[in-house]
């Protein structure tokens, strides 16, 4: 037996070459000028969480589910206010209507490929009712974002199911977050090369407010990309519109951006907040083309705005219109390095219609090399 699943994963690593995996900060990459939480991840929130199930098989596998639970506690019974902005709409993200209407989100936010949107749904329904406190619940919106991964993963085989989704939220923990390809980025792409999950975070100073944006994103889309500036997707000779004009390769593909705060913003200053994270998007060299779907969910976990059941009328101290700009900033900048790190921490994949290889880290500390000359 022990032979037999030897040989079985070795069949299942043959697809992954362990190129070598850095976060942009190892690189001396920092977008922005403000400082990181501790971790650099979205987990530097207070309350949030991250759980992920990786699917990886045979050369048609490459898929998986990101689960985020956005607070501590029962979140249908005691909600964070929400927010979901739409870059582009070509997607088939789940929930968004009532966060929308509502303000508030009520579950876990789950993450995979596009065809499994559905299992995520079941999954994160099942969950919820099945939490204490929820026995007479007969209503629940669940958040379940997808890109597409049918490039490295067989999509019509949906290989993604209930109880993994299931699995994914109970496996949620505060942390290091695995980034690169786990989760529902184990088989997505990015400019042309590997993409994946990808985190970062920003720490406003006490006179800014004190407070702690974090970031998660599933990177599947495409462009001209720019690191920190520098033009590395022509220098690499690999970008949107290289050889032809009708020419979409590297272009079209999606974004799913997770935006966590634990500054009490109520739903318009989150829409506001999240409507931000896209600038971080475009300072990637993003072309936001027809066929990418480009949402952003963003939310607070701060208990003086959380929507308590039966809580009687009260007056929340939110951060004022004025108070903002820090906070748009900081989604900016994390958001950026967000989806470096996503490319940095991936790896090359044989898969389903071909392969994809991962940023070549070598060439690019190179050509950070010779802009500090």
């Amino acid at each position: 037996m022990r032979f037999i699943f030897f040989v079985l994963l070795l069949l299942a690593l043959n697809h992954y070459v362990f190129a070598e995996q850095i976060r942009a900060r190892d690189l001396g990459i920092t977008p922005g000028v403000l400082a990181t939480g501790p971790l650099n991840s979205i987990t530097d929130v207070s309350g949030v969480k991250v759980g992920q199930v990786t699917l990886r098989g045979n050369k048609n596998q490459h898929t998986g589910v990101t689960a985020i639970i956005p607070a501590e506690g029962n979140l249908r019974q005691n909600k964070v206010p929400g927010a979901v902005y739409v870059g582009n709409g070509y997607g088939k993200m789940a929930g968004i209507s009532q966060v929308q209407e509502l303000g508030e989100i009520e579950t876990p936010i789950v993450l995979t490929n596009t065809l499994n949107v559905a299992e995520g749904i079941a999954g994160v329904v099942e969950w919820t009712l099945q939490q204490p406190g929820n026995e007479n619940v007969r209503s629940v919106n669940a958040v379940v974002g997808e890109t597409n991964d049918g490039y490295l993963n067989d999509i019509r085989a949906r290989f993604v199911t209930k109880p993994q989704v299931i699995q994914a939220i109970n496996l949620a923990a505060d942390g290091n977050v695995a980034e690169g390809n786990v989760g529902a980025g184990t088989g997505t792409r990015a400019f042309g090369w590997k993409g994946g999950i990808g985190t970062s975070s920003r720490a406003l100073s006490a006179s800014l407010g004190g407070y702690t944006v974090g970031v998660l994103v599933q990177s599947n889309f495409g462009g001209i990309l720019t690191i920190d500036g520098l033009k590395v997707g022509e220098t690499l000779g690999q970008y949107y519109l290289k050889d032809a004009v009708n020419n979409d390769t590297a272009a079209d593909g999606s974004i799913m951006i997770v935006v966590a705060t634990d500054a009490p913003l109520e739903h318009r200053n989150l829409y506001r907040l999240a409507k931000r994270a896209m600038a971080g998007v475009a300072r990637t060299g993003a072309s936001l083309t027809n066929g990418s779907g480009d949402y952003v969910i963003a939310f607070s976990s701060a208990d003086a705005v959380r929507r308590f059941a039966d809580a009687p009328p009260s007056l929340q101290h939110v951060v004022s219109n004025n108070d903002m700009s820090p906070l748009f900033q900081a989604v900016n900048e994390a958001t950026e390095e967000a989806i470096y790190n996503s490319l940095l921490m991936a790896m090359d994949v044989n898969g389903h219609q071909g392969a994809v290889k991962a940023l070549p880290i070598t060439a690019l500390r190179k050509i950070l090399h010779k802009s500090v000359q």
